[in-house]
């Protein structure tokens, strides 16, 4: 009955069947057929003849073999139905099974199984088959729609490796830098409290922020600027200027694409820098792929960063004072460049 095309034809029937069920679920949900077909990688005249058959025979027609349970029979998935649930819940978000959400819970993955199997598991029952499939509840990595996944792809395979290499043959060295914004009234991260009590975090009711730059190596060198004026052509000029002050050899330099960065004022003062410094942009949408994102999370996460201070001098003495600290420990900065999605900097990092 494998109506599947391409790559599609080695799955198994177990995950063939699967794959029509959930597709015209989505139909009948109201998604247009290329967009199923994009969802699940098949062609649009697969999707077209299971829909036809759906409504030709109804469910019945989409199984690849007898369905049903005997009354007596143990409710157990079988490896195939459960390596199929299992590649459903890595591959999409419940939204795009005809479900509601956009985080899968147990619950969520007990629905999914009774709607292509008709087997009801309680939640613990999920969560055994979860804990086998080696799969644990996590907050997720957010990424943007907009992000290009090839030009992600390009960045890792050539531009990264040619950026390493010139760097390295020019003795020069390689940072990443990025910006970030400091509230006053900014609370992140958890805290123990009573329950059914909502914990109470006190902090001034005056709202003034600060702005920082910072640059990291891998060697674990940290360079950063603190200022209170927003983020413009101007002040990234003068964080370069700073930046080459402390070097004595090249700097190629991997900024994100913020407008101020490819501005025709800092395109300008580069031209005149050539020999001391380049700057090399990141795939739009990628924040992930720069180690300094990490820094920033560890500096709105640092207590009591926000929470002491009275007024924006204060403030800004406080951003200062973390930054220093980490100057001090470099084998901090350089665990930055650990992280899952930054790995990659350490290969023959120059």
């Amino acid at each position: 009955m494998s109506d599947l095309v391409g790559d599609a034809r080695a799955w198994s029937p177990d995950a063939q069947e699967a794959a029509r069920l959930l597709a015209v679920s989505a139909l009948v949900e109201g998604r247009d057929q290329v967009e199923v077909a994009g969802l699940f990688k098949v062609s649009v005249r697969a999707v077209d003849n299971w829909w036809a058959k759906w409504q030709t025979g109804g469910q019945d027609a989409l199984l690849s073999r007898p369905r049903g349970r005997r009354v007596d029979e143990h409710q157990v998935l079988s490896e195939a139905e459960q390596a199929a649930v299992r590649q459903a819940v890595l591959d999409h978000i419940p939204s795009d099974l005809g479900l509601s959400g956009q985080l899968w819970t147990r619950g969520q993955i007990g629905e999914l199984i009774f709607k292509l199997y008709g087997v009801r598991f309680t939640e613990p029952g999920v969560g055994t088959y979860l804990k086998r499939w080696g799969l644990t509840f996590q907050r997720p990595d957010k990424r943007a729609v907009e992000q290009n996944a090839e030009a992600v792809r390009v960045w890792h395979e050539k531009t990264w490796p040619v950026i390493r290499t010139r760097a390295k043959a020019e003795n020069g060295d390689v940072l990443f830098a990025d910006q970030v914004g400091i509230r006053s009234d900014q609370v992140t991260g958890r805290t123990w409290g009573a329950k059914g009590t909502t914990p109470i975090v006190r902090r001034t009711g005056n709202r003034f922020s600060v702005n920082a730059m910072s640059a990291i190596s891998a060697r674990g060198r940290m360079h950063f600027m603190v200022f209170t004026e927003s983020f413009d052509a101007k002040v990234m000029c003068r964080f370069l200027a700073r930046i080459i002050g402390h070097f004595d050899r090249k700097i190629h330099l991997i900024v994100d694409r913020h407008s101020a960065h490819r501005s025709k004022t800092v395109q300008t003062w580069l031209a005149s820098q050539k020999d001391e410094i380049e700057l090399h942009f990141l795939p739009s949408y990628s924040p992930e792929l720069n180690p300094d994102e990490l820094v920033n999370a560890d500096l709105k996460r640092s207590p009591p960063h926000t929470h002491r201070a009275r007024n924006q001098a204060e403030l800004a003495a406080e951003t200062r004072r973390f930054f220093h600290r980490h100057q001090r420990q470099p084998h901090i900065v350089r665990s930055y460049f650990g992280g899952t999605h930054v790995r990659y900097t350490l290969d023959e990092n120059p």
